[in-house]
């Protein structure tokens, strides 16, 4: 997962809803989302590892995982990020936060948000801080919470703007998702990857034949406490190969 938009308590309706991407390699071999029977849970799969990205229990429960970007720290003899996803959907918040305090350095850096869908927190694992989402708009990517990286600004944006409307449209959120437009030279983060690599990475859709946008995952939380969850995937030249909706 790659870049996550959450509205929290803006919507009289949908008091939850957020907008995540997962960009990885291509080749990477994936499972779509799907009801994980032996744990209960909805996510999708990474075959080469076994872990997900982004997942929830039918209790409410939801976690999702964005790489942090800092390649002098990376270390390919670490575990597998994905496992921290199922092991908060698998978790109470309290043991969750003991877990990545005693574990999360065996790692490469991540964000972690995690919880009961009204009350998420996130985790980040180079500060070592726990913050909890107030209500309002939030972005996480591949830095700290809330950064201001052009996409995460550009995201909550359009995020904001649509949800004002109280028009809750799923098609709009997947547009949001789609945007391709990538940021200005001058004002690329720093994350010590090679500029024409950052400047593919700046856009909150990615497209290229190696890597880009996987998957697209909605989630909303009504007012009532149903959730629904919709998650379409992508081919390597951006096309949609499909779409699910979970409702539970």
């Amino acid at each position: 997962m790659c870049i996550l938009f959450i509205a929290i308590e803006q919507h009289p309706d949908y008091p939850v809803i957020i907008c995540a991407n997962r960009d990885e390699f291509h080749q990477r071999p994936t499972q779509n989302m799907h009801w994980w029977q032996q744990q209960n849970i909805v996510a999708g799969k990474d075959l080469q590892a076994g872990g997900t990205w982004l997942g929830l229990s039918r209790e409410g429960y939801f976690s999702a995982l964005t790489n942090f970007r800092r390649p002098s720290s990376f270390d390919q003899h670490k575990r597998s990020r994905g496992d921290l996803v199922l092991q908060a959907l698998n978790n109470d918040s309290h043991k969750t936060q003991q877990i990545l305090l005693q574990s999360s350095q065996q790692y490469n850096d991540f964000n972690l948000v995690f919880g009961p869908l009204n009350k998420l927190q996130a985790f980040d694992s180079v500060s070592q801080q726990f913050v909890t989402l107030t209500p309002g708009f939030h972005s996480v990517s591949n830095g700290a919470l809330d950064d201001i990286w052009p996409k995460m600004a550009l995201g909550v944006k359009s995020l904001e703007d649509l949800i004002k409307t109280n028009n809750i449209d799923v098609e709009a959120f997947f547009a949001i998702m789609m945007n391709q437009t990538t940021a200005a030279q001058s004002q690329l983060p720093a994350t010590g990857i090679d500029s024409t690599l950052e400047l593919l990475l700046s856009s909150i859709f990615i497209v290229s034949p190696s890597y880009g946008t996987r998957s697209t995952a909605i989630v909303m939380q009504s007012s009532k406490g149903t959730v629904e969850v919709y998650e379409r995937n992508y081919g390597s030249d951006g096309e949609t190969m499909n779409q699910d909706k979970f409702e539970f």
